[in-house]
């Protein structure tokens, strides 16, 4: 159901299709929130259908119409609502987590690049953030954007995709220099880099 608040609050940002709303999306809450092109696509289907969206054609030239959405006040309405429901704490599903757990059983060096690959991953999306923090400021301090700005739920979402980043960055290299260490001590030769 939370699909459905989330596509909500990003139309909060203005009229988009599907194909830009993803897009959207893939910047905005992709740090709490994924959703696949055709969900997002089969629940703006549901929130036109319910009231909650608009849905109008838009005509293109040498290309095909796109249909674009905008919030209706009913969705507003539904969004106002769905904020002051309790929130439902929810754990961390993560595979890569699943082989550290078993890395004492398992193929040390395999694990160790598993954790290298989702540093390189979480590193990268780091920089994503700093650059559209940064540009969401435009030069302003943080206290200023945060007095000022229009609409500042976005902007506290992407430090919270920053800093959550950031938290997994130090775990990740603390957890693969600990199984490096393990490595070296069970198998030296196997330890070495090339």
């Amino acid at each position: 159901m939370s699909l459905r608040y989330a596509v909500l609050a990003s139309l909060l940002d203005g009229e988009a299709s599907g194909y830009e709303l993803g897009k959207r999306m893939d910047v905005s809450v992709v740090n709490y929130w994924r959703a696949s092109r055709q969900q997002i696509y089969a629940e703006l289907n549901r929130l036109h259908r319910d009231g909650l969206a608009d849905a109008r054609d838009e005509l293109q030239s040498g290309r095909p119409n796109k249909r674009v959405y905008t919030i209706t006040r009913a969705g507003k309405a539904a969004l106002r609502d769905f904020t002051v429901q309790p929130s439902r704490s929810h754990a961390i599903k993560d595979e890569l987590l699943i082989k550290v757990q078993a890395a004492d059983i398992g193929d040390l060096p395999a694990v160790i690049a598993g954790l290298e690959m989702r540093h390189t991953e979480c590193a990268d999306r780091l920089e994503i953030y700093e650059h559209l923090i940064e540009s969401y400021r435009r030069g302003r301090s943080e206290d200023d954007y945060l007095a000022s700005a229009r609409r500042i739920g976005p902007y506290l979402n992407l430090r919270r995709g920053r800093d959550f980043e950031k938290e997994n960055l130090a775990w990740l290299e603390w957890a693969t220099k600990a199984l490096r260490n393990r490595l070296a001590r069970t198998s030296p030769a196997r330890a070495k880099r090339p």
